[in-house]
């Protein structure tokens, strides 16, 4: 199936040949002519399946052919609801390059950046708004944002919303829609809770699903290993060594947590940038845009912030903790194994963490394969300083350490200064991931994802 088969309109056709699509992805073939239709739509689809294009396209085109009148001002006729802002700017890029031959005009409107320009603009007026619900809501008690004249309406990352508590604002959002309007609902995974707003959202809706709720990306090889918390580190360090783990998101379950992941790394030579909801918008579209462009190997994140996180080529998810909510593991591994692409997904699982996996082997209905730990005895062991607590401080005869790592005494020699001068030897004695080839668990998977990949292209 070709785009012209979809009956898109030739300003959307050129656009998307400017961009180098062909051929729609299994979700856009679904949704596209429901959308064309004017029908109400409930897509299930994970990320990195097209879902974005799958509704832009279709609102440019009917928007398009129903122009507002010659002379009359604009008003916002198609709003989006995303959950991040990384999501949330992605998706204005999307409608920016698709609909760049049609004369239609958006806006992106989020938290984390000054509002002036964002009230500029909608006081201009635009056919197209895509924000975050605290943001959108700020500009509508300030009666900025009008959207008495939202023709369709799009909730996209619907169970996230829920994850990140958003639902009351989009209740609140959704009560201020005009009450004719065509509705698209998209999810990844559909919780009761989703379910039950989507009930009240869509009416006699087109239903479409390019795999079944709450399963996982079925080029994703799954793999894990049980060791002792003390261990993590030293194994992130040893995955690493393998340069066949090209782009590597590393997900943690706090933000403390990628903080002092990332600074792990960045000790041991690698490249690492951190996304999480305390950094500023600034650092945050940074250090994205250093894992886009390959500046950075690995990007550290949190759940909430990794969600709006669409960049092509990743060949490795690692879950450095396993997520206490099992529909969090089939987001995070979605984030590699996309448009196409194969790829690999590890877990370190702790002793304290097993219930966290049985959680998510039922919600995935498969078994993750277990790989042996190999032997990381020779890599440098690394500690992290002990910050002090309460009125005590620190323990007598120890030195406040506040200063950064690079810079402690009696440590330097052990661990290189941020990737300047050679690594230390330990390191590179450490057997790389395929050294555990030998030990490989019975199974119908028998290579270890550093191996794989270092044949085959991705």
């Amino acid at each position: 199936m070709s785009f012209a088969d979809l009956r898109l309109i030739p300003a959307l056709l050129r656009s998307l040949a400017d961009e180098g699509y062909s051929a729609p992805t299994p979700i856009q073939a679904q949704a596209i002519p429901h959308v064309l239709a004017g029908r109400d739509l409930l897509g299930l689809a994970q990320t990195g399946t097209g879902k974005t294009a799958a509704f832009a396209r279709p609102i440019l085109q009917n928007l398009a052919s129903r122009p507002n009148a010659p002379g009359t001002p604009r008003k916002v006729r198609a709003l989006i609801v995303s959950p991040t802002r990384e999501l949330a700017s992605q998706i204005g890029e999307s409608f920016a390059a698709y609909g760049r031959y049609l004369g239609l005009t958006h806006a992106v409107v989020f938290g984390g950046v000054g509002i002036g320009a964002q009230e500029a603009a909608l006081r201009r007026g635009v056919d197209i708004l895509v924000a975050t619900p605290g943001r959108l809501l700020d500009h509508m008690n300030k009666r900025v944002a009008r959207l008495d004249a939202v023709e369709m309406f799009v909730l996209d990352e619907a169970d996230r919303m829920l994850d990140m508590g958003f639902i009351p604002d989009v209740k609140r959002i959704v009560a201020a829609l005009p009450k004719e309007r065509q509705n698209l609902f998209f999810s990844a995974t559909m919780p009761k809770e989703a379910a039950a707003l989507a009930s009240t959202i869509l009416r006699e809706p087109a239903k479409v699903s390019v795999q079944p709720p709450a399963t996982t990306a079925e080029k994703v090889d799954q793999f894990v290993y049980h060791l002792g918390s003390n261990a993590k580190r030293a194994m992130l360090v040893h995955l690493l060594a393998d340069p066949a783990l090209a782009r590597v998101l590393v997900f943690t379950r706090t933000k403390r947590g990628a903080d002092r992941v990332a600074r792990h790394l960045r000790d041991y030579g690698t490249i690492a940038e951190v996304i999480h909801s305390d950094r500023s918008q600034g650092a945050r579209e940074k250090a994205l845009a250093a894992f886009k462009g390959g500046t950075a190997r690995v990007l550290v994140a949190t759940d909430i912030a990794a969600r709006g996180i669409d960049v092509d080529d990743v060949t490795h998810v690692i879950n450095y903790e396993l997520p206490n909510i099992p529909e969090s593991y089939v987001h995070r591994i979605g984030r590699t194994a996309r448009a196409g692409a194969s790829g690999a997904a590890i877990s370190l699982c702790g002793p304290d963490e097993r219930e966290y996996l049985r959680d998510i082997e039922k919600t995935i209905r498969r078994i993750v394969t277990v790989l042996p730990v190999p032997n990381l005895g020779t890599l440098p062991e690394v500690h992290e300083p002990r910050e002090p607590r309460g009125p005590r401080g620190p323990k007598p005869g120890r030195p406040q350490q506040q200063r950064p790592s690079s810079q402690r005494p009696q440590q330097a020699a052990a661990k290189p200064q941020g990737g300047r001068g050679p690594k230390p030897e330990p390191q590179r004695q450490a057997p790389k991931p395929q050294a555990a080839r030998t030990a490989q668990p019975s199974g119908p998977v028998r290579r270890m994802p550093g191996e794989r990949l270092s044949g085959d292209s991705v």
